[in-house]
């Protein structure tokens, strides 16, 4: 009997990852992600699956980022009962990043229905908060190399991926076909993640392309982080920044830490975290020790040398303050949650900063922000960006396109087929050229919503 995979995301785009593999009657979900961006792409979340949640048999997730677990709480809501298998960081993360996704999506419908801004009566969630606390109950962990059967006959195991905590790529046995999914891979050198596991012998790889059409530059955070700041603070101007709770969060905290340590910036600069879910993820580092880079004693500094907001009364004191301060809000693309009030607040100044933190998807405010618009629109109002917008080039959490093609070029042995997913199609493409002139190996850029028998 054959294997066959339907790719019902992340193909030729870089968000709501997954992948359908279909054997002998049996269905198993690689990676259950929302879309995000465009609205032509978040409305696909509204759309049916070809094939209905009780007649999947198993999921596996390779990391807890929303693009790759966001739709489990409507998949749980639609009628799948089976296990959700991940590693312990995976699981940790996802009580954190689920609910709060529920609560953000019902906060959107009820600002929509107060003001009448739907044509549906009323605007509805896709999901609850409630609905996520329930898909919770489905989560299944697995450490790392260990393998496990999510069905019977079918065997997987994880190897970290970098990344984020708890982020793994999957091989997955089926058929006889040795699958392996690359999941988001984070990049050799990155600061506070450990780098990603050499990829084990497999017959098919699917493997993202976020930076498959660029390279990073040879920056380290820190030696774009100082002369930012420094002059922030000479100024006596307010940086907002950004942030994505899980993983830039606790970089920016690092190596503002770091930078504060060595005298290259203002030993009191204020630094607020003004995000409950980075907080969380922040103090999850502790629980996973051994799971990153830090040090226990690293870990202290860097969350004694920042205020942790967790309140909405404590995020709205902030605008009380005077002089100069850096402030680490979510989302990182600016497309909800606390930042677009400091920004709303903070971005008409020319002495202030927006420091834009990692890749930012077509159509989002983070996105506009970055290609230099002058007004943003952002809580109903259109905001004009006087301050300063500058982008850091060495903070992203992905591999670029060289690492990416070292990563696979570490395999013990050429596999039969390359699926090149998870990128903008130029990105994607960009990266199959790439593994077909260097590797010498087929790659192919999958349809989205096609079906291939292995």
């Amino acid at each position: 009997m054959s294997v066959s995979i339907t790719f019902l995301g992340a193909a030729g785009t870089v968000t709501g990852s997954k992948y359908l593999v279909e054997h002998g009657g049996q269905r198993l979900l690689v990676d259950c992600g929302l879309f995000q961006g465009y609205k032509s792409l978040r409305e696909m979340n509204w759309e049916p699956l070809p094939v209905p949640a009780a007649r999947i048999d198993a999921v596996v997730l390779t990391h807890a980022h929303l693009d790759h677990s966001g739709y489990l709480p409507l998949l749980a809501r639609q009628g799948y009962s089976g296990a959700v298998h991940c590693t312990a960081g995976t699981r940790d993360l996802c009580g954190i990043l689920l609910p709060d996704s529920g609560h953000l999506q019902e906060e959107e419908a009820s600002y929509l229905n107060r003001h009448r801004l739907s044509r549906h009566d009323p605007a509805l969630p896709l999901y609850t908060r409630l609905d996520a606390v329930h898909s919770l109950r489905l989560l299944q962990a697995h450490p790392l190399h260990q393998p496990f059967e999510p069905l019977p006959g079918w065997r997987a195991r994880f190897f970290g991926a970098g990344h984020i905590l708890g982020a793994a790529s999957v091989l997955l046995e089926v058929g006889g076909q040795r699958i392996l999914f690359s999941g988001d891979l984070g990049r050799p050198d990155d600061p506070l993640m450990l780098p990603p596991e050499a990829p084990p012998a497999a017959d098919v790889v699917l493997v993202e392309s976020t930076y498959g059409d660029r390279e990073h530059p040879a920056l380290h955070m820190e030696d774009e982080l100082a002369p930012a700041l420094t002059r922030l603070a000479a100024r006596g101007g307010v940086a907002v920044v950004p942030v994505f709770a899980v993983g830039r969060a606790q970089q920016l905290m690092l190596a503002i830490t770091r930078l504060k340590a060595q005298g290259r910036i203002p030993a009191g600069l204020p630094v607020y975290l003004d995000s409950p879910m980075a907080v969380s993820a922040t103090q999850l580092l502790g629980k996973h020790m051994g799971a990153h880079r830090l040090t226990p004693a690293e870990l202290q500094a860097m969350t004694q040398g920042t205020t942790l907001v967790r309140t909405t009364d404590e995020s709205k004191a902030l605008a009380r303050l005077h002089g100069p301060r850096v402030i680490l809000a979510a989302s990182g693309m600016a497309t909800g949650g606390r930042v677009l009030h400091h920004l709303a607040l903070h971005a008409g100044h020319h002495r202030n900063l927006i420091l834009l933190t990692g890749y930012q998807t077509p159509g989002t405010r983070g996105a506009r922000l970055a290609a230099g618009e002058k007004s943003v629109r952002m809580l109903g109002q259109d905001v004009a960006i006087r301050a300063k917008v500058q982008q850091l080039h060495s903070a992203s959490a992905h591999a670029d396109a060289a690492q990416l093609t070292g990563w696979l070029g570490q395999m013990p042995s050429a596999p039969g087929k390359v699926f090149v997913v998870h990128g903008d199609m130029g990105a994607s493409d960009a990266l199959r050229q790439r593994i077909e002139r260097t590797l010498h190996w087929h790659a192919q850029v999958p349809r989205a919503g096609a079906s291939y028998t292995l």
